[in-house]
């Protein structure tokens, strides 16, 4: 078996529009790696991963939210099927107060993982879409989940 695999720069992340669901919109997830994009430091957008079912991460209904690191595919060249299989390298974030939101502000909170488990690989599929992360310079970040009409009506 010869493998080989092949790194992205972006990924198209389909949505259903809103009101015509027969429709879709594509959102641009992009990763630089460590090159940067249009002399300025590296680009890692932040995306939704689905996880689990809805009984999952309590408000965000299996959803977490993800910093994509490197998209990528793998194919099997000497098979006649030629497979190939799309796949994302993403860092996790942990849910703050088990994913349920902050009182006083109403928001999502997450903050880096403490364990160092922090780095794991999904399936292209389960990238779900592009996720607004908030630095709040201290040890955590807000997830706007109020800047998409879609995103906010899933979490609600």
């Amino acid at each position: 078996m010869l493998l080989a695999v092949e790194g992205f720069a972006q990924i198209e992340i389909p949505l259903p529009d809103f009101q015509e669901t027969d429709r879709f919109q594509i959102h641009l997830a992009r990763c630089t790696g460590i090159k940067a994009l249009r002399n300025s430091g590296t680009r890692h957008d932040w995306v939704w991963v689905q996880t689990g079912g809805e009984a999952n991460y309590r408000d965000l209904r299996g959803h977490v939210v993800s910093q994509l690191l490197a998209p990528f595919q793998i194919s099997n060249i000497l098979s006649e099927a030629a497979a190939v299989h799309y796949w994302a390298l993403v860092r996790i974030r942990n849910l703050i107060n088990g994913g349920r939101f902050h009182i006083a502000s109403g928001q999502i909170r997450v903050r880096d993982r403490i364990n160092g488990q922090d780095m794991s690989i999904v399936t292209l599929g389960a990238v779900i879409g592009k996720a607004q992360v908030i630095p709040t310079g201290e040890k955590f970040s807000i997830v706007n989940h109020r800047i998409a009409l879609r995103t906010f009506n899933e979490i609600y």
